[in-house]
């Protein structure tokens, strides 16, 4: 791969990072609720997902899947109703109020399940799916060794997905001052749990590309 191809890449991914969606809205949730610290947890786990789909797609696995129209539906029904399910848990989650005058806290998951959290939800979202097998072809020299790009292209998307998710949690993270009550976490559990079932309704309304069948 070539500095410049490289650097085209950098921007298209810093781009599609800082694009709001499913992980944007996690990580701003979890910041909200959990604090910077025990998000990354979560972040991982979206990196973990976003590295899964990326090789699906770059071994042509996701192109047979935008050619399935089943496999298609079935993986979208999955991420759209796993994002439904994580924004009815949010907006029905417990509050725990803390102890001598501390802020009221969600009561927080275990590192591995906020990490599963993370990875399911970029693992099963078709955009991304899209994403990854519209624009890889692009930056994929067919005269060179596909896995030493692959590698490239995942340790750079992984960089910067890694900054951006942390920066949307430490914006939300720096919010909790306002947050000192029971009501206003449920409030914020709420919004962020709306905001959840609503882009995961909005998944089933994602089509396929021009795959052929």
């Amino acid at each position: 791969m070539s500095f410049s191809t490289w650097i085209t890449f950098v921007i298209a991914a810093s781009i599609i990072a800082v694009s709001p969606g499913s992980g944007a809205v996690l990580s701003m949730s979890h910041g909200l609720s959990y604090g910077l610290k025990k998000t990354s947890a979560t972040i991982f786990g979206l990196q973990a997902g976003l590295l899964l789909i990326l090789f699906i797609a770059g071994a042509g696995v996701g192109s047979l899947l935008l050619a399935s129209e089943l496999a298609f539906s079935v993986v979208k029904t999955v991420g759209a109703l796993y994002l439904i399910y994580l924004g009815f848990s949010q907006w029905r989650a417990k509050v725990a109020p803390g102890a001598q005058q501390q802020a009221a806290q969600t009561v927080l998951p275990s590192f591995g399940k906020r990490m599963l959290t993370g990875f399911l939800t970029n693992a099963t979202n078709p955009k991304g799916i899209i994403f990854m097998v519209a624009v890889l072809p692009q930056f994929i020299s067919k005269e060179a060794p596909l896995l030493p790009q692959l590698l490239i292209i995942a340790a750079t998307m992984f960089v910067i997905d890694l900054f951006v998710m942390h920066g949307y949690a430490y914006l939300a993270s720096s919010m909790q001052r306002y947050f000192r009550d029971a009501g206003a976490v449920r409030k914020q559990n709420r919004v962020f749990g709306g905001l959840l079932m609503a882009v995961g309704t909005a998944l089933f309304f994602v089509k396929r590309g021009g795959a052929s069948a």
